[in-house]
């Protein structure tokens, strides 16, 4: 039986981040036993161990590409990697997967954390307390926002991850919406700066080098109900997450068609961004046995099929039920459909698309307008969607980028499957006479 002197195998991937070493900080100095973390860094940079040693670490041994430091009675390893040679986050994240030495739990982070006073504790607790509803319960989500500096910003809310639309390939994306709890809620996704687990997570359900960024954690949530592991959201903080990062080096800003051109770098983050959403995608081809290829593939533990149920999506149709993006935002179904094709008959092709326009096509502050009107074509003039909004209404859709521009964003479901190619947008005035129409295309 697991206790609370249990170990902790913490996975931390950095890109060239200058928060990490706070990080650590934060890591073992808030941890109530930090001499049972066992931290692991791949450290994608340029080399220089100069930081390490000025926030504290001692360096104790070191060979061509691992490091081994001491902080405050742990002992970190740091898998050294050029920068210009790393193949993207879920890589890097893999190269310490394969460190893993049976640890109790697993605690997966990026490297812009800062953590509770006894997070260890908590997390355990809060795992173990869900044994009776999951064998294999996983913590997981978008922990709220810090800002770092000398009186660092901790936001205090709670949020669950939500669907969010598909991508351009055909891949579901997520994002968050905050709620209120007195225990942790059920969930289905899986947010990869913020994982804690049972230690066996590592090898059932590792990270999939091949995957450079988009759809990294729909695949692993893919693979996590497959092999038997239940999701669930923190119904309390535990550690806080730095979001915006600007002015940050990325690997995409590095990895670039110029530094390709210059010989730096072998391919453009693009290009693998491009082959891994098709790596991706694989998974869903549920009659070839590579989709069960293994670690990287699904499991056999339960099927796709009821976690599409479960989640409300139909994956390779691209369809969800409306209650998914609605007003209750519904990311997990306890009550599962009692026939398949009635189940299909519920679900709606969404669509979402955000506009750019400037303030000399829409006027928004004109007091002399009744209502908008808003219709979205198919490519042969047939109409996907016609609303009709309020002044009020029209403004809630409006997101001002500057002065001199805007975006408009709309979202809408229907039952067919036609491809938006045109927007139409129209005002009707106090004259009651139409003003004239804006075309753009969706």
């Amino acid at each position: 039986m697991k206790t609370s002197d249990s170990t902790i195998f913490v996975n931390i991937a950095s890109y060239r981040d200058p928060e990490l070493c706070p990080t650590l900080h934060s890591l073992i100095r808030s941890a109530n036993k930090p001499e049972n973390l066992r931290i692991v860094i791949c450290w994608q940079d340029d080399g220089d161990i100069q930081p390490f040693l000025d926030a504290g670490l001692v360096l104790m041994t070191q060979s061509e590409r691992l490091y081994q430091f001491s902080y405050g009675g742990v002992q970190l390893e740091v898998i050294a990697v050029d920068y210009l040679k790393s193949e993207g986050a879920c890589w890097a994240r893999y190269q310490v997967d394969k460190c893993y030495q049976q640890e109790s739990y697993l605690l997966q982070i990026d490297s812009h954390c800062r953590f509770i006073t006894g997070w260890d504790s908590e997390m355990i607790a809060m795992l173990e307390s869900l044994r009776e509803q999951s064998a294999k319960p996983v913590l997981s989500g978008y922990p709220p926002a810090y800002t770092p500096g000398k009186n660092e910003d901790r936001q205090d809310y709670l949020s669950r991850l939500v669907f969010n639309g598909f991508s351009k390939e055909g891949i579901v994306a997520q994002h968050s919406t905050q709620f209120t709890s007195e225990t942790p809620i059920r969930s289905a996704y899986i947010a990869g700066g913020f994982i804690f687990a049972d230690g066996h997570f590592v090898t059932h359900v590792p990270n999939d080098p091949a995957i450079f960024f988009i759809g990294e954690e729909f695949n692993r949530a893919m693979r996590a109900w497959t092999h038997g592991y239940d999701v669930w959201t923190p119904h309390r903080v535990t550690l806080w997450h730095y979001y915006q990062r600007k002015n940050v080096p990325k690997v995409w800003d590095d990895h670039s068609n110029e530094a390709k051109e210059k010989g730096l770098i072998d391919t453009v983050w693009w290009q693998r961004n491009q082959a891994s959403t098709l790596h991706v995608r694989r998974l869903l081809n549920a009659d070839d046995t590579e989709t069960f290829a293994q670690p990287w593939g699904l499991g056999r533990q339960r099927s796709l099929q009821e976690f599409q149920y479960r989640i409300g999506i139909d994956l390779i149709g691209q369809r969800v039920h409306p209650d998914i993006w609605g007003t209750e935002k519904v990311s997990w179904f306890t009550k599962l459909p009692d026939d398949q094709q009635e189940w299909l008959q519920s679900l709606r092709f969404f669509h979402d698309k955000t506009l750019s326009l400037s303030r000399d096509e829409i006027n928004i502050s004109r007091s002399d307008i009744v209502w908008w009107h808003i219709g979205v074509y198919s490519q042969d003039k047939r109409p996907v969607m016609l609303r009709r909004y309020s002044p009020e209404a029209f403004c809630r859709l409006i997101t001002h980028t500057d002065q001199q521009s805007s975006q408009l964003t709309l979202r809408f479901d229907t039952r067919n499957s036609s491809l938006a190619n045109t927007v139409r947008i129209c005002a009707f005035t106090d004259r009651n006479e139409w003003d004239d129409v804006l075309e753009k295309s969706w």
